[in-house]
Formats: C-alpha cells, sequence, structure tokens
C-alpha cells in the first residue's frame, strides 16, 4: 500500500505542481488503485506515472472546486478508450453526478464500462466489504467538503507452521484451512481448531485524506490515530488570516492536527504556487516544530505505508 502524488499545487497548475489529484495504489491488497481528487490534466499526470487507469476502481471527490474536479470528464472517457472494463464508482458531494451527467452527454461520450455515482448526502461509512472501511466527515470550506478515513479491516495472524510440524500435521489443504480459522478433523481422529494455530491478528493501516479545509473539528475526528495523514497547507503561518478568510490551512494548522489526533505520519499537499523552490521548506520547518514527522508531497512522489508486524 503506498500514495502516489499526481498534483500537489493549489488552485491552477504551475511549472511545478498540477492541481490536486492522489492514488491509492492497493494492487497487491485488491489488485485496484484507488483515486482521491481529480484536478485538470490528472490524466496527463498518469501517463508520467505507474499508476494504470484501467486498474482504477474508486475515486473519491472531496469537493466540487475546480482544481479537484475538471480533470474528470477527460479521465472518464480516456478509460474507455484504454480498454477499461470493469466497473467504476464516483464518491463526492451533492452535485456530483449533475456535473458528470452533463460533461458526457453534452460531448457525446460513451464509456464501455458501468459507472456508478454516489453523492455523500451523509457522514459516516459511505463504502464497506471484508478487507476496508471508508468513513467520511465534513471538513470547513467555502462549499460542501469531505475529508475521507480509509481503514483496512485487521488480517488474520500467521499460521504456526511449527508447531503443526510438531503434531505431524502434513502441509496441504489442511493448512489453508487452518488458515482461514476453520476446525479440521485429521484422518488419526484428532480435532484442530483454526484459532489455536494463528498467531496475533495483523492490525490494519489507516490513511486520512482530506479536502480543502481550514482547522476544524471535521479533520481532527477523520485524522485520530490514522497511520498517515494528507492534510493541506496552502500558506505559510504568516498568511493565516488570509488562510482563513479563505477557508484554507496554514502547514502550522495542519501540524496540529496531525499532533492533536495522534497522527504518526503527516504529509502536506495543496501547496499555493507563491511557495517555489527554497521557499516550500519554510511551511515544512513550520509544521516539523509542531509534528516532527512531516513531509511535504511534490508531484511523482509517492510514501509507502507497510504492513504492521
Amino acid at each position: 500500500m503506498d500514495l502516489y502524488f499526481l498534483g500537489t499545487g493549489a488552485g491552477m497548475p504551475s511549472k511545478q505542481r498540477n492541481v490536486t489529484s492522489i492514488a491509492l495504489n492497493l494492487l497487491e491488497e485488491r489488485g485496484t488503485y484507488w483515486l482521491f481528487d481529480c484536478g485538470e490534466g490528472t490524466q496527463q499526470q498518469i501517463l508520467n506515472s505507474p499508476v494504470k487507469l484501467g486498474r482504477t476502481e474508486m475515486i473519491f471527490i472531496t469537493h466540487l472546486h475546480g482544481d479537484h474536479l475538471y480533470g474528470l470528464p477527460g479521465l472518464l472517457t480516456s478509460r474507455s478508450y484504454l480498454g477499461g472494463d470493469t466497473p467504476l464508482t464516483l464518491y463526492g458531494p451533492q452535485g456530483l453526478k449533475r456535473f458528470v451527467d452533463t460533461a458526457l452527454e453534452v460531448s457525446g461520450a460513451h464509456l464501455t464500462y458501468a459507472l456508478q455515482i454516489v453523492e455523500i448526502l451523509e457522514e459516516g461509512i459511505i463504502f464497506e466489504d471484508d478487507s476496508f472501511q471508508v468513513e467520511t466527515a465534513r471538513l470547513e470550506h467555502r462549499i460542501e467538503c469531505f475529508g475521507f478515513r480509509i481503514i483496512e479491516k485487521d488480517q488474520p495472524g500467521k499460521l504456526m507452521q511449527d508447531k503443526l510440524k510438531e503434531l505431524g500435521v502434513p502441509a496441504g489443504p489442511i493448512y489453508g484451512k487452518l488458515k482461514q480459522g476453520q476446525t479440521v478433523q485429521l484422518e488419526d481422529g484428532r480435532t484442530l481448531h483454526g484459532m489455536d494455530y494463528l498467531g496475533a491478528p495483523i492490525p490494519g493501516r489507516i490513511i486520512v485524506i482530506l479536502g480543502d479545509t481550514r482547522y476544524c473539528n471535521g479533520a481532527q475526528q477523520l485524522a485520530r490515530g490514522a497511520d498517515i495523514l494528507v492534510h493541506e497547507a496552502t500558506f505559510a503561518m504568516d498568511k493565516q488570516e488570509l488562510a482563513y478568510s479563505f477557508d484554507h490551512a496554514t502547514s502550522h494548522d495542519a501540524a496540529r492536527i496531525a499532533r492533536e489526533a495522534g497522527a504518526n505520519v503527516l504529509i502536506m499537499t495543496h501547496i499555493s504556487s507563491r511557495y517555489q523552490g527554497d521557499a516550500v521548506s519554510e511551511l515544512l520547518h513550520e509544521a516539523q516544530q509542531v509534528h516532527m514527522n512531516s513531509y511535504i508531497a511534490k508531484d511523482f512522489w509517492s510514501f509507502e505505508l507497510p504492513r504492521k508486524v
């Protein structure tokens, strides 16, 4: 599992940063990618990255400002041209369906796959299966905006193969059943309970990706105990009033949320184009004074989150 940053700029693209989009690489876990936001030019960024558009399973849109949304119609149609035929689900605020339907209808686009659009009307769990759960909460921005908490469910512990070998249990299908926690009866009449031969469960990982927001309780709620928190840091501390007036955050705000929520790693993105070259280090320095384990993302940068042991 790793995060791949396709665009890390705020408002409009610059020579150094495209507008917002983040890919969550879940190839090992489920053979797919999840995409978070889709600013203008995202499909071009994907062409220069290891991300495979045809293997994108879900797209989560934090809010309907153009720098998070305008790349979506082109990306959806290109997925068809590239042979994508598996279903795709979009999640986002009310109005997302009207935007997508209008763009596809007016342009005469035809998709070769099933597209489902889920508009988020309430906070809480919006997706869950056997391996993952996604929660959402409202943030504080000029229009309705959401953050997403991606929770990987705990994995079964490792099978105690040495213990089974000591008991004379032959390797093979029996091991597989025990790994699944099943009860197995051996040919000699012995009964083995799978849970007795599994190590401690492997804790799942938690990644939180927020849309545009100023410092708020919703961000803190989503970020609690996260392994990685992705938070906007549009401005430095000396622009605190400007940030607040436009419902954005400073690097100091992002670090406060990370520290107070007990998040392990803070990754800052959505960087204003006023911060170029060495000026970016100012943002990082301010954050690290509050939360040492902080980073600033850049386009085509990735951060791996290995399984816990």
